[in-house]
């Protein structure tokens, strides 16, 4: 029986998992101990921190593997109050870090409340619309008013602001509306107003004017002493130092205080610069492998609630890798979202652990119930 019980774990998605997470706490004391020993005199000052909270988020992985996700149902309402509670606490205790205010500080660390907001909304939204699958095709009473909680929540965090988190949460929240089921037409308008709202707010402040001025064209932006055109041009010169076999670890040269922030926004570029395309490799890989299970597991899932909350779950995690990579390479506009698994950050690594453990959760359940009904039949 026990080992049944260990077969119905999808260990593909948890070691994965694991291994990103480990890969990424060693990246980070490589990318980080030069500003470490500048800033604290402690070469392994982000580092340890890292380790504390991959070691909570370990727990949290596997405390959700084993906790039945079906009971996230009933406790979204409450996650939801906690969310916009915890989002007006920010607003009036948060620490001013870079001109926004998304950080409380507790003790010696500090906790971002909208990284925790990502994952409530997801539950809140796929429980909703599991329950309005008979009418979601009506846009006035099946599809509009969970999204007034969305964009409630998406006006708290531009009070701080993080246009990155709040239109990640409108992406996702996007992505699960659509796969309820609601009409094409139906999408089409929420998807125009959230674009026309989300340019608003990218063309309403001059810092964010000047990033997307810097992904345009990142060289003639320097000459005007863009902030965002430095970033992405010292990354660019990362990456070709590295080449694609890679300087060596522990070798980047960029991480040298020309690199600004190398162990969170811009990790990408030292595992490039220092590993190159085996490095870069391996991310993917990793990354892959999620995404893999995490959509397996929703499409073996026999509820509607689970599968809408797997592939939410999934879209989340890979989207933020995909708009930090974009960011790094150029290829977007810096947004200042973490990469899951390897940015540094306890908010950001505790929420995506977490959700790897609701994943599990789900998969296991999938398991469990085609082979009881396998067993079923054959009995």
């Amino acid at each position: 029986m026990k080992l049944k019980r260990y077969k119905d774990y999808d260990w593909w998605l948890i070691i994965a998992t694991l291994l990103i997470s480990v890969f990424g706490a060693i990246m980070i004391y490589s990318a980080s101990f030069p500003l470490a020993i500048d800033i604290y005199d402690d070469p392994s000052y982000f580092f340890n921190r890292q380790l504390i909270w991959l070691a909570i988020g370990s727990i949290l992985l596997f405390f959700f593997m084993h906790f039945r996700y079906s009971v996230l149902k009933n406790l979204s309402p409450l996650m939801i109050i906690v969310s916009i509670l915890s989002l007006v606490a920010v607003l009036i205790l948060g620490t001013d870090t870079r001109g926004a205010v998304s950080w409380i500080s507790i003790g010696p660390f500090s906790v971002q409340p909208a990284e925790f907001v990502k994952l409530a909304i997801i539950i809140y939204l796929a429980q909703v619309y599991s329950q309005k699958q008979a009418y979601i095709n009506k846009f006035i009473s099946g599809v509009i008013p969970p999204l007034v909680v969305v964009v409630f929540i998406f006006l708290l965090i531009m009070l701080q602001p993080d246009l990155g988190t709040a239109a990640a949460i409108l992406m996702t929240a996007g992505i699960i509306v659509f796969l309820s089921g609601a009409k094409i037409r139906h999408l089409t308008v929420l998807g125009i107003l959230s674009g026309g709202v989300v340019t608003y707010f990218a063309l309403s402040e001059s810092y964010r004017i000047e990033r997307l001025a810097a992904f345009q064209d990142p060289f003639e932006t320097a000459e005007r002493a863009s902030d965002g055109a430095y970033q992405l041009i010292q990354a660019y010169i990362a990456m070709a130092h590295g080449g694609l076999t890679g300087a060596g670890l522990g070798k980047s040269v960029q991480k040298m205080h020309f690199l600004p922030d190398p162990h969170t926004d811009f990790i990408l570029a030292v595992i490039a610069e220092e590993l190159g395309i085996f490095g870069i490799g391996f991310v993917l890989i990793c990354l892959l492998t999620i995404a893999w299970r995490g959509i397996l597991a929703g499409i073996r899932c026999d509820n509607t609630f689970g599968t809408l909350l797997a592939f939410g779950l999934v879209f989340q995690l890979v989207s933020q890798a995909v708009i930090n990579a974009g960011a790094a390479t150029g290829l977007l506009p810096i947004t200042g979202l973490p990469f899951p698994f390897l940015s540094y950050g306890g908010s950001s690594l505790l929420v995506s652990l977490m959700g790897i453990g609701i994943l599990a959760s789900i998969s296991k359940d999938g398991k469990r119930s085609k082979r009881e009904k396998e067993e079923t039949q054959a009995a």
